[in-house]
């Protein structure tokens, strides 16, 4: 699954899962292109450690809800390795509370982070998708889009808009040979996992059957493969990454 000479584009990769995606990728020999916002030195150094590892990789500063400069992404990408093979759409935010005391404006900044972003992102890269042929578009849901829950609405629901709008974009870049899926990871080792109290951390464990968090790279290896080309046969799909919470 090595993925020497594909260029690929993560969004919201200077921490987190979308830094360990893009130094997964990286890894494999993939040309990596590392969106940020804001954490610019996290991202510079997820490049170093690519560099390293026997990949190449650019920072690209973006804020995936301007289309404006989601379009100047595409163009440094494109001055520095090519078309655009494969597209993560990994950014995303939370803001959490009780449905009684979410403000219009907590709804609109998740829906536009993780949907918003999401349209803006492959609406700038979808023509480099399709003529690709073997293509790959990846989004990183979460398993709140499928179950719900407490102080989330905003975010289940932009999650699990994800779901319809990967399937749909699967039908329509079918003929051209290219794929659209989707991976909805569980609780995740990352710093927001961190900042949780240890008693809430223990009873979410609980409810895991495979007794522990997922790590950044049981999700950075769902994603390397839905890249590569053995993945070519699967599209449309939300693979759940949850360690049988849903079982």
């Amino acid at each position: 699954m090595h993925m020497d000479g594909r260029t690929c584009v993560i969004t919201g990769a200077g921490r987190g899962i979308g830094r360990g995606i893009a130094e997964h990728l990286g890894r494999e020999g993939a040309n990596v292109v590392v969106n940020y916002r804001s954490s610019a030195e996290s991202a510079e150094s997820a490049c170093e450690t690519i560099r390293r590892e026997g990949g190449d990789a650019i920072a690209s500063q973006a804020d995936v809800t301007d289309i404006v400069e989601v379009e100047a992404m595409r163009e440094e990408a494109h001055d520095a390795f090519g078309s655009v093979d494969v597209l993560v759409n990994n950014a995303g935010i939370t803001k959490d509370t009780r449905f009684v005391k979410m403000s219009r404006e907590d709804w609109d900044m998740v829906m536009d982070v993780n949907l918003g972003g999401m349209f803006n992102c492959t609406k700038t890269f979808y023509d480099d998708i399709w003529e690709a042929k073997e293509g790959r578009l990846i989004n990183i849901s979460s398993i709140v889009g499928k179950q719900g829950n407490f102080g989330q609405a905003n975010y289940a629901a932009a999650k699990a808009g994800m779901f319809g709008f990967t399937r749909t974009i699967a039908i329509e870049l079918a003929s051209g040979g290219s794929t659209a899926n989707c991976v909805a990871p569980g609780f995740t080792r990352t710093d927001m996992l961190e900042s949780v109290p240890e008693d809430v951390k223990e009873r979410i464990v609980s409810q895991i059957p495979l007794g522990r968090f997922a790590e950044i790279e049981d999700i950075a290896a769902i994603v390397r493969f839905l890249a590569s080309e053995q993945s070519s046969y699967i599209t449309g799909e939300v693979i759940d990454a949850n360690g049988g919470m849903d079982l």
